[in-house]
């Protein structure tokens, strides 16, 4: 049965691959070599100082750092932080819970079609028993795209329990069908789903082929793990990823702004060097998007002081980690 499925997911990506006429940026693709360059026109918010990575089968062109939707700031200064993103390239935020999307829902007013906009309805998804079916699911979700006025999300990437390998098979299915009729209904134009469980983002992706994307950690002391890695997986069935929570839930930082945003930069770096997931940090001011598009521009090489300082920055993000946060220690080898 899970072999049947794997073969579908592969017959209906190359059947789109082939409609599409083989698409600019496949390189992602299982097996496949990089095409040419990509067509810049079409990467909503181009910056050519920013750069783009195709995230898996919603062939979204997205900057290689995005927005992340936890943040400190107000409705204000968060339209001025938006602004300042798509001035300098970055073109995707990702809001997770109701009162973020509202309000970032609000800072693209008049502008939404210059951001990809990811969403989901944290306490209202797979966390709360009772929106465990796919009928209260939709409905969730409904009721946010009224709320925060807008038609649909361009990735629906429904909150999941930690570990995600505690929902039964049976709420998995109730995930994906809800997912795939909101995709159906136009109200999402890609679907996925984040998680703090490993094991559970193989099985979702090679047994439901209507994924399109995941997100998870992935922090300065994770890698790719030598055997029977995650992005394996992700590769082969051509799953976008991002990662969440880059710098260590903030465990990264000592409260020095100068040493704070070097080490903001090398943690970009360090990520973007992995060749593995996009990383959608929390960016509270202005300057925090300066700096990580700043990082973005940096080389990805780190010299021996440079090798020296992150392995410092890991030691005492690793050691001040709160007490919520210790799972993070589980996502060194992805």
């Amino acid at each position: 049965m899970e072999q049947k499925n794997v073969t579908r997911r592969q017959f209906m990506r190359d059947s789109a691959i082939a409609a599409a006429g083989v698409a600019a940026g496949l390189g992602a693709v299982a097996g496949k070599k990089a095409q040419a360059a990509p067509d810049t026109s079409k990467i909503i918010s181009y910056n050519p100082d920013m750069e783009y990575r195709r995230q898996g089968s919603t062939n979204f062109m997205v900057s290689a750092v995005c927005l992340g939707g936890h943040s400190r700031s107000n409705q204000e200064e968060r339209t001025e932080i938006v602004s300042r993103c798509i001035d300098a390239g970055i073109n995707y935020i990702d809001a997770c819970w109701d009162n973020e999307v509202k309000r970032d829902a609000k800072a693209l007013k008049g502008r939404r079609d210059k951001m990809y906009l990811a969403l989901s309805h944290g306490a209202k998804e797979l966390r709360n028993e009772e929106y465990r079916t796919a009928k209260k699911l939709l409905a969730s979700l409904d009721e946010l795209l009224r709320d925060a006025d807008i038609e649909y999300t361009d990735l629906w990437r429904v909150t999941c329990y930690e570990p995600g390998g505690r929902h039964s098979f049976n709420t998995a299915c109730e995930l994906v069908s809800a997912l795939e009729t909101a995709k159906k209904q136009g109200k999402a134009r890609s679907i996925g789903f984040s998680t703090h469980d490993r094991k559970w983002i193989k099985f979702m992706i090679e047994y439901f082929p209507q994924i399109d994307c995941v997100c998870f950690p992935f922090t300065t002391m994770s890698k790719k793990a030598p055997t029977d890695s995650v992005f394996d997986t992700l590769k082969k069935e051509d799953v976008g990823a991002f990662g969440i929570k880059p710098f260590a839930a903030g465990s990264l930082f000592r409260g020095d702004s100068e040493e704070d945003n070097k080490r903001a930069r090398l943690a970009i770096r360090y990520i973007l060097s992995t060749n593995t997931v996009i990383p959608i940090p929390g960016l509270n001011r202005i300057e925090d998007v300066d700096n990580v598009v700043k990082a973005v521009k940096e080389r990805r090489q780190f010299d021996l002081k440079e090798t020296a300082e992150l392995e410092r920055a890991n030691e005492q993000a690793w050691a001040s980690l709160p007490p919520n946060y210790q799972w993070l220690k589980n996502w060194e080898y992805v």
